[in-house]
């Protein structure tokens, strides 16, 4: 399992926050979603058997986001 955390941009109101938690958290593979909009971060716990940050990062530029870095810890 990994610890991914990733720098977004773009996000402009609460309802970003909402739209962003429910696009990573259907992704199989992730859970422990949170979104921090004031820092303008998305953590979550990936389990990278089933799926990649990769994977994540192109759900979230797909709704027009940008991802601006991905930090990745195992444990």
């Amino acid at each position: 399992m990994e610890k991914v955390m990733m720098k977004l941009g773009g996000l402009t109101c609460p309802s970003c926050l909402t739209k962003i938690q429910k696009s990573v958290e259907s992704v199989e593979g992730t859970a422990d979603v949170k979104v921090l909009f004031n820092a303008g971060k998305v953590k979550f716990t990936l389990d990278p058997a089933v799926t990649s940050s990769d994977t994540v990062q192109k759900n979230i530029e797909k709704m027009g986001y940008a991802v601006q870095g991905v930090e990745t810890k195992e444990f």
